[in-house]
C-alpha cells in the first residue's frame, strides 16, 4: 500500500469558511455569508495576537541610529518587540550589546532625555498604527536613552511580533502554519455560531472545541530550548 508522497494539504479561505459553516450546521451560500465570515476571521486573528506570542509572526529588523535622534518609527503592523539589542560594527567585528526595555513611567523620570552616549535603555511606545486625519499614520515607535552620540555607528536590531495578515479575497491561504488550521476552523465556527440563529444550540460545544484546539496549538507553538537558571552570587 503506497502513500500520497505529499505533505502540502492546506485550506484556502473558501474551504476554511465552508468547513466552519458545516460545523454550525449550515452551508456557505450567499455573498453576505462570505462577508460576515471573513470579518469574523479577521477578528479571530486579532484575538490570537492578544492571547500571546505567535512564533511564526516574529521578524527581525534593524534601524540605523542618527546622532542626537531619540525617536524612531517601527513598521506600522508591529504589535510589540520580543527582543532588542544595540549593534556596533559589521562582519567579524560585529558586536551586539543588550539594551534594557523600560516603562513609560521610568522613561518619564529621566531628567535629561537629550543626553548623548551609547543607548542603554529603550521605551517602546506601542501606538495603534491607525491613520490620524491630522498627523497621518500613528506609527509604533521606540525612544532610546541616551540618544546616540554618533551617526552610522549604532544599529538598533529588534525581533518584532507583527500582525497576522488579513483573510484576503477567497483563493489565498491564511498566514498561519498548518498546525493552526484546526484551531482556526474551530475558532471561526464558534464565532459564526454567535451570529447564526440556528447554530446557537451548538455554541457551547463549538466553544469547547475551539478552546481545546487553541490549547493544543499553543502548547506546540512555543520555544523548546532548555531553560537554565543559575543562582546569583552576592559578595559583601
Amino acid at each position: 500500500m503506497t502513500t500520497s508522497g505529499t505533505t502540502t494539504f492546506n485550506l484556502d479561505l473558501n474551504d476554511l469558511m465552508e468547513e466552519a459553516f458545516e460545523r454550525c450546521g449550515r452551508e456557505l451560500r450567499t455573498g453576505y455569508d462570505f462577508k460576515t465570515a471573513r470579518r469574523s476571521l479577521n477578528l479571530l486573528t486579532i484575538e490570537w495576537a492578544n492571547r500571546g506570542i505567535n512564533l511564526w509572526t516574529i521578524e527581525q529588523g534593524s534601524i540605523p541610529m542618527v546622532q542626537g535622534t531619540i525617536t524612531y518609527d517601527l513598521p506600522v503592523d508591529t504589535i510589540d518587540l520580543a527582543e532588542q539589542v544595540i549593534r556596533t560594527g559589521t562582519g567579524q567585528n560585529q558586536v551586539d550589546i543588550n539594551i534594557s526595555r523600560i516603562s513609560v513611567d521610568t522613561y518619564s523620570t529621566i531628567p535629561n532625555k537629550n543626553a548623548q552616549g551609547r543607548p542603554i535603555q529603550v521605551w517602546i511606545n506601542r501606538q495603534s498604527g491607525a491613520v490620524d486625519p491630522v498627523s497621518g499614520v500613528v506609527y509604533p515607535q521606540i525612544n532610546v536613552w541616551p540618544s546616540p552620540d554618533q551617526s552610522s555607528y549604532y544599529t538598533f536590531v529588534y525581533w518584532r511580533l507583527r500582525r497576522i495578515q488579513d483573510a484576503g479575497g477567497g483563493v489565498a491561504t491564511q498566514d498561519i502554519p498548518f498546525r493552526f488550521l484546526p484551531c482556526m476552523v474551530a475558532g471561526l465556527a464558534y464565532y459564526l455560531s454567535m451570529k447564526l440563529p440556528d447554530a446557537l444550540e451548538r455554541m457551547p460545544m463549538l466553544k469547547q472545541q475551539y478552546d481545546e484546539a487553541w490549547m493544543q496549538a499553543a502548547d506546540e507553538d512555543r520555544e523548546k530550548a532548555p531553560l537554565r537558571i543559575a543562582p546569583r552570587q552576592m559578595f559583601f
